[in-house]
């Protein structure tokens, strides 16, 4: 049997490996599919998450589970030697291993891009996994129980209810406005805590937010953000993140950047645009473009500079600069997001399922319908050509949509249900960041052998 590698258990590869299960015949191929997580996580809930409105476990699809006939490997590729077709694959505290392939399929995904901007690296955290979502809204929790045990005038109470967002495309504003959402619904737990003492603030270093939807569109979510005590400040750059301590620059009027205003913050989410997995892509002997994505042509095989395919190679979602038929975007290939990771996937399933039975290809085309985002309970944003919607009829549609998106039905019962339970019983909004020192009540109590006496 041909052997099928699919590097990495995200979107792209989870559904790759999902529809090869549906169209591969018995005993056709084998399928294995390695990613150091056991689950893939549905990104577009993660703002969710972080406020609090869906469990984190609700969020992500276990790729044992729902992936009843792919051979799973937890480790890493940490290599990949197509011209000889080996993969080098590294487990987690054991040696690594060379698996021999026939087909590969590079799903690998994106990282969250950053700049050289001190502190950064080390006071932001992403909003690119389950992980960062839930560290998030622990964080916010335990901020609020810690500010209302200190003095009104206390620095300390005051930078612990600040939030700094960087980043105004869908992810930033989604996550600022489900966090603001969260604290809203905090200070009802919280009588020692005003309004007013929290602040929330989006930097965006263009003039625009979420450029996805109309410039009418992000002026109606503009005004919403501020009626709702959020701050967006365009034209802002964050210039330095030490100690926690936001300091910005800001144009003025003659176009010069300038010093602007200084967030101390305990909390810095950074939504900045994402880049493709570095160590993969530079792991590998595959070509790529000037981005640092894997070329393919729009059948989602990989070619090389000159356009010859290169066989036995294909390479789909954020991982892959996949030509745009269409003809609707500026550079030519697709986006990074969801949508076209999940349509990709399927379509690179049928593709490879041809190529192995000796069918022709078909390439991958699909029109943007439209984008929708959640900003909060009972708010979000629509945008479908010139069609518009802002308010409570676009958070259903935002909830409609990625309700019935998440794969599988388990998981969308899990959500559903999970939405059902909040209407009534309100946010589950329980910090749980001690679960990141599980041993550390025992140990500090637990009894030790009295030192030997000489």
């Amino acid at each position: 049997m041909p052997k099928i590698l699919i590097v990495g258990g995200g979107y792209a590869g989870f559904y790759t490996a999902w529809k090869l299960e549906k169209h591969l015949r018995t005993n056709e191929a084998e399928v294995v599919l390695v990613d150091p997580l056991s689950y893939m996580a549905y990104l577009p809930f993660l703002p969710e998450v972080a406020a609090g409105a869906i469990e984190p476990r609700h969020a992500v699809v276990s790729h044992r589970r729902h992936l009843k006939k792919t051979k799973i490997v937890n480790a890493k590729v940490t290599g990949i030697d197509h011209a000889n077709k080996t993969a080098t694959i590294t487990p987690e505290g054991g040696e690594s291993w060379e698996y021999q392939y026939d087909e590969i399929v590079v799903t690998a995904g994106s990282i969250s891009r950053t700049f050289p901007i001190p502190g950064i690296a080390e006071n932001a955290i992403g909003m690119k996994s389950i992980e960062e979502a839930v560290a998030v809204r622990d964080s916010l929790i335990r901020n609020f129980e810690r500010a209302a045990s200190l003095p009104k005038d206390s620095e300390l109470r005051k930078r612990l209810l600040t939030v700094v967002v960087v980043g105004g495309g869908f992810a930033g504003i989604e996550t600022f406005a489900e966090l603001r959402s969260s604290a809203n619904a905090l200070l009802q737990k919280f009588p020692e805590i005003s309004f007013d003492e929290t602040e929330f603030h989006l930097i965006e270093a263009m003039g625009r937010i979420m450029p996805e939807v109309s410039l009418e569109t992000s002026h109606k979510v503009l005004a919403d953000l501020g009626q709702r005590g959020a701050h967006v400040h365009l034209d802002t750059q964050v210039a330095d993140a030490t100690d926690g301590i936001v300091r910005t620059k800001v144009k003025n009027e003659a176009g010069d950047m300038v010093d602007g205003p200084v967030y101390p913050t305990d909390i810095i989410v950074w939504t900045a645009g994402v880049m493709a997995n570095p160590k993969v892509v530079n792991g590998s002997d595959l070509p790529r473009e000037p981005r640092g994505r894997i070329t393919t042509q729009a059948d989602l095989r990989v070619v090389d500079a000159e356009g010859n395919v290169v066989a036995g190679a294909w390479a789909a979602g954020d991982i892959a600069a996949v030509p745009d038929k269409t003809g609707g975007l500026p550079d030519g290939t697709c986006v990074p997001n969801a949508q076209h990771a999940v349509r990709q996937a399927k379509r690179l399933a049928k593709n490879l399922v041809a190529v192995i039975r000796g069918e022709q290809t078909v390439d991958y085309f699909h029109k943007n319908l439209g984008a929708v985002a959640g900003l909060g309970l009972g708010h979000g944003a629509f945008q479908s050509g010139k069609f518009a919607l802002t308010g409570f009829l676009a958070w259903a549609a935002h909830r409609g949509y990625h309700g019935l998106a998440m794969p599988t039905w388990e998981r969308k019962w899990r959500v559903l249900w999970g939405w059902y339970h909040n209407f009534f019983l309100g946010r589950d909004q329980v910090q749980l960041t001690k679960v990141q020192e599980p041993r550390a009540f025992f140990e500090e109590y637990a009894s030790r052998p009295k030192p030997k006496q000489d």
